[in-house]
């Protein structure tokens, strides 16, 4: 089948990749226009147009992809399917009625649960232990379509949003094969959304990292794991910005001293909380590269009894 793939991050790449190597003809590739990135603000292609790029696939960068001339383009194509992953554009009715039979996104939760721009992040936040990737025929809502099919995946206690975000990916690019599959052999059959049982997922910000030291440890923990890499975690400490990049609960004692330093070694900085002690092993000083804690005590002081504040006292 003749396929139009729309995607921009890493996320997209597994998917396009099996798309590009199976039988089906993926046309053309839509992707954000290049952007601005790193120190010297360079011009940088998304990972889907170089990955175009190195395969000789046609791509278009469109600023707006409703633009009346994008959707003539587009209209041109007779493309069987759109296969939309992560591509960062809203598709409007009038994209959305251009392929022959319909628009499929894959979507990174168990839709109707979060939808949203990050339903990676908020699944590791607020603790849940199951998350899935879902390919959904798209209609003008934000992921209201019918959900055509779901895979589970459980959330393991070392995961974060990075390790999380490459096993969906992964997952996803075996789903969104499946489910052309199943429509090629006439099983594919939609089911619409429970709509009292939709959430959403926000788009994160950074200041949605700060710690509250005050909550208990297991939420604190998550929220680590769930904005890492970003946008990261953080807290201050002696006026200064500290990521918190990697901790650990320590199950067996409690605390009622919310953000003290109460215990320092090479394998980590135990720090209270509402209840029990959160123990950091890694972080990342403002300006600094990420380090694991032995690292960081080589170059720094710090003194038990100091405490990790919300903001800097400057």
């Amino acid at each position: 089948m003749n396929i139009v793939f729309m995607g921009t991050p890493e996320f997209s790449i597994p998917t396009l990749t099996k798309l590009y190597r199976s039988h089906h003809n993926v046309q053309l590739v839509v992707t954000q226009p290049d952007r601005p990135k790193g120190r010297g603000r360079e011009s940088t292609p998304s990972p889907v147009k170089q990955f175009a790029l190195e395969n000789n696939i046609p791509i278009l960068q469109p600023k707006k992809c409703t633009d009346l001339e994008v959707v003539k383009t587009l209209g041109m194509l007779n493309a069987d399917f759109f296969i939309v992953v992560a591509f960062g554009q809203i598709l409007d009715k009038a994209l959305l009625a251009l392929p022959l039979h319909f628009c499929i996104n894959l979507h990174s939760s168990l839709l109707p649960k979060y939808r949203g721009a990050a339903p990676i992040n908020w699944s590791i936040i607020n603790g849940e232990t199951e998350a899935g990737i879902t390919t959904m025929k798209m209609d003008v809502g934000l992921d209201t379509g019918d959900i055509l099919l779901a895979h589970k995946v459980p959330i393991n206690d070392d995961d974060d949003a990075q390790s999380l975000h490459d096993t969906l990916a992964q997952k996803g690019s075996d789903l969104v094969l499946e489910t052309l599959n199943q429509f090629d052999f006439g099983s594919l059959e939609g089911t619409s959304q429970n709509i009292e049982l939709a959430s959403y997922a926000p788009k994160l910000k950074k200041e949605d990292g700060l710690i509250q030291w005050d909550q208990p440890a297991v939420k604190i923990h998550n929220l680590v794991r769930g904005l890492a890499p970003w946008p990261g975690a953080f807290s201050f400490l002696e006026s200064k910005r500290f990521k918190i990049c990697k901790t650990e609960i320590k199950s067996c004692d409690s605390s009622n001293q919310p953000g003290v330093i109460l215990r320092i070694s090479g394998c980590g900085i135990e720090v209270g909380t509402q209840s029990k002690k959160i123990i950091i092993t890694e972080l990342q000083p403002e300006g600094k590269k990420r380090m694991d804690v032995k690292s960081f005590l080589a170059g720094h002081k710090l003194s038990i009894g100091s405490k990790f504040e919300k903001q800097s006292s400057l």
